[in-house]
C-alpha cells in the first residue's frame, strides 16, 4: 500500500543523502592523504527523474514555464547529467603534498547535507503521523 506519492521520493533522497555524507565523510578523513582530491556526487537528474516519474498526470500536460518577456531572455531549463555520477571536487588549492581538501568547504557541504537529511526526514515523519491519525480516527468510527 502507498502512503503517498512523494514517499518514494523521499526515501530514495534519503538513499542519495546518505551516500552523499559518506562521500563528504571520506574526504575528511583523508585530509592529509597525498594527491588525494575530494570527490563528490551528483544525483539530482536521477531525484529529477524520480518526481517526474512520480507527479506525472498524463492527464493534465499544463506546465508551468518561465514567463518572458522579451525573446532573447533565457528560457530557464537546465540540462542535468544523464545519471548519478562521482566527480573530483576541483577548484581549490593543493598543498604541497598535491592533497586539495578544503576543510572549510567539506563541513559546509556536510552541514548543507545534514540540514536536508533531516528536512526530509521530517517530511517523513509528519506523513507517517498523518497516516496513523488517519487509522485511529477510523478505529474509533468502528
Amino acid at each position: 500500500m502507498e502512503i503517498s506519492k512523494a514517499h518514494d521520493f523521499m526515501v530514495s533522497a534519503l538513499d542519495n543523502r546518505a551516500i552523499r555524507q559518506k562521500m563528504i565523510s571520506s574526504n575528511i578523513s583523508n585530509i592529509d592523504t597525498p594527491f588525494y582530491r575530494p570527490r563528490d556526487i551528483a544525483f539530482e537528474k536521477v531525484l529529477s527523474d524520480e518526481v517526474a516519474k512520480t507527479f506525472d498526470n498524463e492527464n493534465n500536460n499544463d506546465e508551468l514555464t518561465l514567463a518572458r518577456s522579451n525573446y532573447q531572455h533565457i528560457n530557464g531549463e537546465y540540462d542535468y547529467p544523464e545519471n548519478s555520477t562521482m566527480f573530483f571536487r576541483d577548484g581549490h588549492a593543493s598543498r604541497n603534498d598535491g592533497n586539495s581538501v578544503d576543510l572549510d568547504v567539506e563541513t559546509t557541504e556536510m552541514g548543507k547535507n545534514s540540514m536536508m537529511y533531516k528536512a526530509v526526514t521530517s517530511s517523513l515523519r509528519k506523513e507517517s503521523n498523518i497516516f496513523r491519525a488517519v487509522i485511529a480516527a477510523s478505529e474509533k468510527i468502528s
